[in-house]
């Protein structure tokens, strides 16, 4: 049976992991968040709670991208500028995603092919070496506010490994490592802004 394309998405690891407490918060631009061994990385995508002060609703409730990622520090692009903010949470999203892809290309490869041809042989003689799965290509409408495109350029930017699962209409679920390798803006008189990625393949891929 055909699988319809339409409702096909596309979604990039989050992070995981229960709430962080939070202290210390530097506001700024972006805002810095201190934590312990908060275990987050560049890309992942948290959503901030239980912060008090005059200005916390400018933090709770938010959803946004880990940026400048330390062993007990991150950032987010939240602008708290003078402004009042105290002890909060962070929590991580499982998966999110990348929003507005228009079409896409893989998971695809292919393997060496070992020659083992000698002088005895009366045609090639050939081994399969392991599979590559290649890559996974996309086209998209830009959109800098989206936070699943703002996370793959946040893992392009930090060179994170990360895993990406790939939903079709059917139900079908493909999953995959990989790492964001390129996010390539265009645009053209009377068009609207575009963006094509890719992802590097990065072991197998698993159909389920």
């Amino acid at each position: 049976m055909a699988i319809e394309s339409q409702g096909t998405t596309l979604f990039i690891e989050g992070g995981t992991g229960s709430a962080k407490t939070l202290t210390n918060v530097a506001v700024g631009n972006p805002t810095i968040l201190t934590s312990a061994s908060h275990g987050l990385s560049n890309g992942d995508v948290v959503t901030l709670s239980d912060f008090t002060g005059t200005d916390a609703a400018l933090l709770n409730g938010k959803t946004a991208v880990v940026q400048f990622a330390t062993t007990s520090t991150f950032a987010v692009a939240i602008d708290t500028t003078g402004k009042t903010v105290a002890d909060g949470k962070a929590t991580s999203l499982s998966y999110v995603e990348i929003g507005e892809v228009t079409d896409w290309s893989g998971p695809g490869g292919s393997a060496t092919v070992i020659d083992k041809t000698h002088l005895k042989s009366t045609a090639k003689e050939k081994l399969i070496g392991l599979p590559d799965e290649g890559q996974f290509t996309f086209s998209l409408n830009c959109n800098f506010d989206n936070l699943g495109q703002e996370a793959f350029r946040a893992a392009r930017a930090s060179r994170e490994r990360k895993h990406f699962k790939v939903e079709y209409s059917d139900a079908t679920v493909q999953s995959l490592y990989g790492y964001a390798l390129n996010y390539t803006i265009s645009g053209a008189v009377d068009d609207k802004v575009n963006a094509s990625a890719t992802i590097e393949i990065d072991g197998e891929v698993t159909t389920a």
